[in-house]
């Protein structure tokens, strides 16, 4: 997807979230764009569903409508582009039907760790009246449910969940360890039972004989399986049962059948043994699982629970939900910011690497704006709220990471289409195996056992999990490095770019005017010509007149004491009387009863001035500023400005400011878009990377642009672009790269395409154009949040190439994940029947090891530096 909206949220009642994605809706039919989900409670029959279809059909940009008048819900596929959610709530309502107004919550469910699991809770919840839209996420064990308050209720939901045997924990409620928890005491004591059933067994303890029942003789070895496949295998039977109800075929389902049929046919061992060890390889899966959501609970860590307010002429400490707009939040050293907002008191350096990634911290003062989850390091800071807590930059960029999961890739729906072929497979290879040698004459137990072990090896909880795990991983750890992935899709797309079209304003440059060269002439000295431009300068509005003052108060306050005139820190004004700004070419002002001019090369031709021939020295000096040697004359020495100085600073583009009297020219004094200093380093990088196109767009003319790209090492430039240029630029760039990609070898499956870095409003256009659109310096920005698929949100340019070795890093972390677990689970599958595979190998390596690996393995992402 390109560009797109933001996170989710409901725009106005009655839908659920706008999915803006291809989603599938529950009878599997694909929608492409956004869907809406209604209640529309009134329609109750054929005749309803069918009036309030057309209704909606009508609607331009309306690209499917299932009503379901069973549950009371309509699902609607739209071009957000061309539609909105309003247009289609109100075409139903002219239908005669009204919408119901709609809640969606978050519900934490951290037993919910697989692919299994979720489909699981979705087939409960898909059971509850009233309930529209499910959206289960194991890798954060997190259920995002929209329901029809009018229908159903929280608790309702809640009994849902729990009737699907997954606990809901209260978001204040802390979890337990993993190996705390009842499954694992029960576990435990299941694993005692079932070694000392083998020690009775094999090793020449006691088996006496406790019971006959059944036509069975009940040994001490046979009760103790048994006992340890009931202890261990409670949770299992329990979801099992759930499974059973719901029709799905999950892996709850295949080892309750698996336990309770081992012990039917008198294998009591067997049934033991997949009990305890299933039960182990769950606590291992959610063990892990809790360790890959540490990473996403770190980020919501960040962000204070109170703040220090003041209110009524003291200090009150609140809970950060009840700051509000405009509210006064008092920060003291090394505490955390806990609302976005503006500095109106204080200063200090302040840690912004929680948002930007910036490891340097920056320095804040009266009027600079700041951000929920940083840290002040030193001095005292009172900030004015600029949004809730729940708005804030900390806030969007949390929700829109958890949000993250919910947008798969393409290898991740390959995965999950793979699995929908291969459980049914597997199960219906498991049941010709354990019945089909028997009936000519086999061994029975023996090819039970095999079928056995190939239910086990149905699961495919190892390589569903692959991917998710490591998106999760890959994105909250780009995160915390000050980069915004909206979703698995992004980031896989982000891998296979070959192409980068980058903006050149804000993006390779700063975006801000700022003096870049001083040249002294006439006997006079930087600090003179800088004062004087600053004070004929400082009445005028243009961004080059602001650029000069701002950077002769800079070097003021760097050295005051170089500088008498210097006054607070700044540039005191002389005397400046008869100002005149004469259009298109400068000013004129008298300083101090003397008139001085700044402006263009022809505004001091037009005075008579002999350009070519301008002393810099009249006592004979050498060398002077931007490395210009002057030429020696009877007089001292000259430079000539017309043909050489000028030119040459133009050639790097620069605009040149000439300072001087009626009678003398003093100096020049040179502006230009500041070009990033991390800027040439990151481009390198890039190439390092192998990306195999590097262009800059801009909209500035191509001796400025050629200039900047000499400067940072791009060859690729296209200039006097407006906005539209850009966009056709991009879309030129990516039929490109799909052609490269088609003539790449079979092993090189890299898929191409262009990721275009701008600013994320005024190129907002080829951000959508691009295969990946990723904005600059987004922190604080909804807009650019909004806009981008991917958001840097600091302005350094080196999380650009940090990004791309994260993306291609993750793309080959899970192409190892889901091979490696598909290998190993087509070995086993293979040998299950051979008897070369037994249960525990199964439980061992195809499930327990399996999952273990692929979740250690997409934890290494967290291991991407940024600064390499």
């Amino acid at each position: 997807m390109n560009g797109g909206s933001g996170h989710d949220g409901d725009v106005g009642g009655g839908h659920s979230h706008d999915h803006p994605s291809t989603t599938s809706d529950a009878d599997g039919a694909v929608v492409d764009g956004t869907t809406y989900r209604a209640s529309v409670p009134a329609m109750d029959c054929a005749s309803c569903a069918s009036k309030v279809e057309r209704s909606v059909r009508t609607l331009s940009g309306v690209e499917a409508v299932d009503p379901r008048p069973a549950t009371g819900t309509l699902v609607v596929g739209y071009d957000p582009d061309t539609t909105t959610v309003e247009a289609i709530r109100a075409q139903v309502e002219g239908a005669g039907y009204d919408v119901a107004d709609t809640e969606t919550e978050t519900f934490a469910v951290p037993s919910m760790d697989c692919a299994s699991c979720a489909g699981t809770v979705e087939s409960a919840l898909d059971r509850v009246e009233g309930v529209l839209d499910v959206d289960a996420r194991p890798t954060s064990g997190q259920v995002v449910v929209t329901y029809d308050p009018g229908r159903a209720t929280r608790g309702d939901v809640v009994a849902g969940i729990e009737n699907g045997g997954y606990e809901v924990v209260e978001s204040e409620q802390e979890t337990a360890s993993v190996w705390r928890s009842r499954r694992a005491l029960k576990t435990g004591f299941g694993a005692v039972l079932l070694l000392a059933g083998i020690v009775v067994e094999y090793f020449g303890a006691p088996n006496p004989t406790l019971a006959e029942a059944l036509g069975r003789t009940l040994t001490l070895d046979w009760t103790l399986y048994v006992l340890a496949a009931v202890v261990a295998g409670q949770a299992i039977l329990r979801n099992g049962w759930y499974s059973a109800k719901a029709r799905s075929l999950d892996i709850d389902f295949l080892m309750s059948a698996g336990v309770v049929g081992a012990i039917a046919v008198d294998l009591p061992f067997e049934a033991a043994t997949l009990a305890v060890l299933f039960s182990i390889s769950e606590l291992l899966e959610r063990y892990s699982m809790d360790r890959a959501r540490t990473s996403m609970s770190e980020l919501m860590d960040l962000s204070p629970d109170t703040a220090t307010v003041r209110r009524d002429g003291g200090e009150e400490i609140v809970a950060v939900e009840d700051v509000a707009v405009g509210d006064r939040v008092i920060v003291r050293p090394g505490e955390r910011i806990p609302v976005d907002g503006v500095v109106v008191e204080g200063t200090s350096a302040v840690d912004e690497s929680p948002i930007t990634g910036e490891s340097v911290p920056v320095d804040a003062a009266a009027g600079d704006e700041v951000y929920a989850g940083s840290i002040v390091e030193e001095g005292y800071l009172e900030v004015e709220t600029t949004a809730p807590a729940g708005e804030s930059t900390l806030s969007t960029v949390i929700d829109l990471v958890e949000d993250a999961e919910r947008d798969k890739s393409d290898r991740e729906r390959f995965i999950d289409r793979f699995a929908n072929y291969y459980t049914p497979a597997v199960v219906g290879l498991a049941v010709v195996t354990a019945v089909g040698p028997p009936l000519f004459g086999a061994p029975f137990e023996t090819w039970f056992t095999r079928g056995l072990t190939l239910l086990v090896v149905a699961c495919p909880c190892a390589f569903v999990i692959s991917t998710p795990v490591s998106v999760v991983s890959g994105i909250t750890s780009a995160a915390r490095n000050g980069v915004l992935i909206k979703g698995g899709d992004r980031l896989e797309a982000m891998g296979d770019v070959d192409s980068i079209a980058l903006d050149k304003t804000g993006t390779i440059t700063t975006g801000e005017l700022g003096v870049t060269d001083v040249v002294a002439l006439n006997g006079t000295n930087e600090d003179e010509v800088l004062r004087c431009a600053a004070s004929l300068e400082r009445r005028s509005e243009h961004p080059i007149a602001t650029a000069i003052c701002d950077h002769a108060d800079s070097e003021a306050r760097r050295a005051p004491e170089r500088r008498p005139e210097a006054d607070d820190g700044g540039v005191r004004d002389r005397e400046v009387t008869a100002f005149e700004s004469i259009t298109g070419r400068g000013v004129r002002a008298d300083l101090d009863g003397v008139t001085h001019y700044a402006g263009k090369l022809a505004l001091f031709e037009g005075l008579g001035f002999d350009l070519e021939h301008t002393h810099v020295e009249t006592d004979g000096g050498v060398t002077v500023g931007n490395d210009i040697e002057p030429t020696a004359c009877d007089h001292g020495t000259y430079v000539d400005l017309v043909n050489d100085i000028v030119p040459r600073l133009q050639a790097e583009g620069k605009t040149a400011v000439l300072v001087g009297t009626e009678d003398e020219l003093e100096g020049v004094v040179a502006v230009a878009d500041t070009v990033r200093p991390e800027a040439e380093r990151s481009i390198a990088r890039l190439r390092d990377l192998g990306i195999d196109r590097i262009a800059m767009l801009t909209g500035d003319n191509e001796r400025t642009a050629r200039a900047i790209a000499a400067q940072v090492g791009i060859d690729e430039i296209h200039a006097d672009l407006l906005p539209e240029g850009k966009v056709e630029v991009v879309r030129g760039m990516t039929d490109a790269s799909e052609t490269r990609a088609d003539a790449r070898l079979p092993w090189n499956r890299t898929a191409g395409g262009v990721a275009m870095v701008g600013d994320g409003v005024n190129d907002a256009p080829a951000l959508a154009a691009a295969t990946v659109g990723v904005a600059m310096g987004a922190a604080g920005t909804d807009t650019a949040i909004e806009t981008a698929d991917v958001a840097l949100m600091g302005d350094d340019l080196t999380r650009l190439p940090y990004l791309v070795a994260l993306a291609r890093r993750a793309n080959r972390v899970i192409e190892t994940n889901v091979w490696s677990s598909l290998g190993v689970k087509m070995i086993l599958a293979a040998g299950a029947p051979l008897g070369l595979v037994s249960v525990v190998h199964a439980v061992v390596i195809g499930d327990m090891g399996m999952s273990l690996a692929v979740t250690g393995n997409a934890m290494r992402l967290a291991n991407v530096d940024p600064d390499e």
